[in-house]
Formats: structure tokens, sequence, C-alpha cells
């Protein structure tokens, strides 16, 4: 295999050589579930399961694990919000995200690691990083030491002062350093906490990571994935602590990175109200044409997330199908050898999604070329297994031309509808609820509410 993968460590595109073939490990930073899943969020769930895709036909055996968060901060300020417990708040946006990401063809990882399930994992990893001498106890807190660790910094290339900053460390009179970071922090009685050596409560985030990945794939693993804005200081706080926590042995081989996510050339944020939730913008195309405008960027670079660019992405999906469509009438075939390997070429060569979805089109175009039943079905053969790498063009193309873009009443729709409608009200947005409902009412659908949730029916 030729596949190359640009290494943020290195900073160098670089051929991917696993340490065992049979065994290729993967881990991705998955999501904080205290709301539903943004735009942003999506990117690196959908460049990942192309890179899984990718390895699975490649290697004899891989091992995708993309976590959960489910104990932070900000679940705790929204539990408190809706006054509800923070296991129901995490429960919910879990399945609102399992549901968003199926949505866009993304496949289910090998694993799925909560930070709840690794307490004990944790608190063994702070035990022996302080045994080791990188970090310290004090006022409850456990802290890593950060000059203990010689390579820190290497990862995001930034100086002390830089890192620093960028931290936005907590000052604290108890650190021993500026730039050292929270493994333990305590727990008053209204906030989740465990019985830990230093007292009740809770671990820091970046320790999570890097415990779960040690129970989960092991000491060190060949990809580590997430986005740009987690390198710092979020990754190089797990480098510390997983190299750390073993003795000096290599954490990762391997770092790759997906770029920001901005809307109509801005930065997504609440006070600019651009924040575009997948859920929302699947009530206005299919999850395919999502997921085909998320590929349309190289993955390290910025993708610019517009109206225009997503009407564009079903276009392109249209003349896809309409490509299948028209070769219905051939016989079922493997892929002919040498037919993809432009292809592939481009997918392997650090996850080209340009590169490859013009070859994509390539083939279309060769297909409606073709004269030969023999032509024509190795075409078909190779848009479905191009298409199959991607999380693309798998479906019956009559399916494709016979589902609306937007205002249906389907039942998963509606669905989604009242489970934001619910969300909202728990949040105590009844501005958003009232909407939700007004746009449930257009499509014949009433709400039901009672004391253990809502039920909908139609009304047409």
């Amino acid at each position: 295999m030729t596949l190359c993968l640009t290494n943020t460590l290195t900073g160098t595109k670089e051929l991917f050589s696993p340490a065992n073939p049979d065994h290729v490990t993967m881990y991705v930073c998955g999501p904080t579930v205290y709301n539903f899943a943004h735009i942003g969020n999506a990117r690196p769930a959908v460049v990942f399961d192309v890179l899984y895709r990718l390895l699975k036909r490649r290697f004899g055996g891989v091992v995708y694990a993309r976590n959960f968060t489910d104990v932070d901060d900000k679940i705790n300020a929204a539990a408190k919000q809706a006054g509800q417990p923070i296991s129901t708040v995490t429960e919910r946006y879990i399945e609102a995200y399992h549901s968003d990401m199926a949505a866009l063809g993304v496949l289910s990882p090998d694993l799925e690691p909560r930070v709840t399930a690794h307490i004990p994992e944790i608190i063994g990893m702070v035990e022996r990083l302080i045994a080791r001498g990188h970090a310290y106890a004090v006022e409850g807190h456990v802290l890593f030491h950060v000059p203990s660790f010689s390579a820190y910094g290497a990862l995001s290339g930034r100086n002390r002062d830089e890192m620093i900053a960028g931290a936005r460390v907590e000052v604290a009179p108890y650190k021993r350093d500026p730039a050292d970071f929270v493994l333990w922090k305590p727990s008053t009685p209204d906030l989740p906490g465990w019985e830990s050596p230093w007292g009740r409560g809770r671990p820091g985030w970046h320790i999570e990571c890097s415990a779960m990945i040690e129970r989960r794939l092991g000491a060190t693993i060949d990809i580590h994935g997430g986005g740009q804005d987690l390198i710092f200081p979020h990754h190089e706080n797990e480098i510390a602590q997983g190299t750390c926590a073993h003795d000096g042995k290599l954490y990762c081989r391997y770092w790759v990175h997906n770029g920001f996510v901005t809307v109509e050339r801005r930065k997504m944020s609440k006070s600019l109200g651009n924040v575009l939730l997948v859920r929302d913008l699947l009530d206005e195309a299919p999850g395919e044409a999502i997921r085909f405008a998320l590929l349309g960027a190289h993955y390290r670079q910025p993708l610019d997330w517009s109206a225009d660019g997503l009407a564009r992405a079903k276009r392109g999906l249209d003349r896809l199908y309409g490509v299948l469509r028209d070769l219905d009438d051939v016989p079922d075939m493997p892929c002919v050898p040498g037919l993809l390997d432009a292809f592939e070429a481009a997918l392997e060569d650090d996850l080209n999604f340009p590169g490859a979805i013009a070859e994509l089109f390539r083939i279309a175009k060769a297909a409606r070329r073709a004269t030969t039943v023999a032509d024509r079905a190795a075409c078909r053969a190779a848009l479905r297994s191009a298409g199959g790498l991607l999380g693309l063009l798998q479906r019956d193309p009559a399916d494709w031309f016979g589902q609306p873009s937007g205002e249906d009443g389907s039942a998963a729709r509606i669905r989604r509808l009242v489970e934001a409608r619910q969300a909202a009200r728990a949040g105590r947005d009844y501005a958003t609820a009232d909407r939700i409902r007004a746009k449930l009412a257009a499509l014949g659908i009433a709400v039901d509410d009672h004391a253990d949730g809502s039920t909908w029916r139609r009304t047409g």
C-alpha cells in the first residue's frame, strides 16, 4: 500500500507504515455531549470515516475508536439549566449524535469508549504519573508538571510563552509552573465525582483520552486524529501524559488533523448566530449531499460552508446517480483491475478528496461514452466501488431521485424535529420550541406533550 498521510508532529507527508499491518489502531477525539452536533463536529467524523474505510480495504485488521466525553463542565451547566440529571443530558445527545452521523453515512467505529466508564483507568494513570515524578497533588488537585517532559511543545511548535497564553491556563497559587495542567480536580456535592486518593473529584479533560487509549488500544497507537483546534493544548497534553506514563514509550506514530469549518467565510460561533446543526441541515438536503459537501476540500484545508456549496453538492450527486440510473440495464460484474488506479492514487495521497472526486466524475464521463455492455458494466462497478470508499453512491438511483430534498414528511425527519423540540424545551428555549412546533404543523403533524416526554400524530 502507498498511503501517505501528513503527520502533524513532523510537518511532513509520510508513507503510512503501521506497527502491525494485521492490527492497525486509530483513535479520534469524539464529541462532548451537551448539545447537538454542528457541521464542524461532522467534518472529522466524515474525514476519518473515509480513512477508516480505506484502511479496512488495505489492511488485515483495523480497530477504530472514537470516544464520547460524557463528564465535562459544559455538560454540568447544560444539566443544571435543564433541571435534569447529567446522564439524561448525555444519553439524549449521544443518541442524537448517532442519528445524525448515520444520516451522513458515517460508519460506527469499532469502539466508542465513554469517560465515565474509565474512571479507574484514569485514576491509575494519574497515580503512575505522580510516582514517576511527572505530576503532583495539591489542595485536592493533581497537576501534570510540564517542565518534567522536555519534548513538550513538539506537536504544536509553540514556544513556552505561546503555550501558556494559548492554553488559557488557570492562574493558581498551588501551581509549580504556570504551564502545569489539571489531571484531577475536586468536585463539590452538586457536581459529578468519584472517590480517589486525592478526595472526591473528576478527571481533567486531557487525561481522559490518554487513559481510554491505553485501556482500549494499547500504549502506542498508529493514528490519532481530530480537528485542528485540538492540536494545542489537548493533543500536546495527551503526548506528555501518554509518553510519561509509559516511561518514554512512543504514544502515537501519526498525528492527523482536519481543518476548520467556516460559514460564509466567517468563524462559526453562537455570538454570530451561524452555528449550523447537522439535524437542521438534514431538513434542507439529504445526508449524502451534506457528506459530499464536507468532502469538497482537502481535509487539512479550511472548508467554507455555504448554502450554494450544499446545492452544488446535491447537483453533483444528481449527475452521478443519473449515470448509475442509465446503467441499470447492465449486469453486475467485479471492478476491472486498473480502472480505479487514478482514483485510489488520489485518495492514498494524503486523502486528496478533490482529486479523488475529480476521478469519480471522470469515470462517470467514461460511462456515458461507453458503448459496449462490458465497458458500461465495468464503469458502473467502478463508480460503486469508488463511491463506497468515499461513503457515496450506495443507494438505488430510483430511491435517490424519489427522495425530496427538504419538505418531506418522513417519519425520520419528524422524529428529528420532535427530538430537537424536546431538547429546546428542556433547555427552556421556548422560542425555538415554538418554531419547531410550527414547522411540524406545516407538515401536518401535531405534538402532544406529557410529563414523560412528547408524542406526535398526523392530522391529515
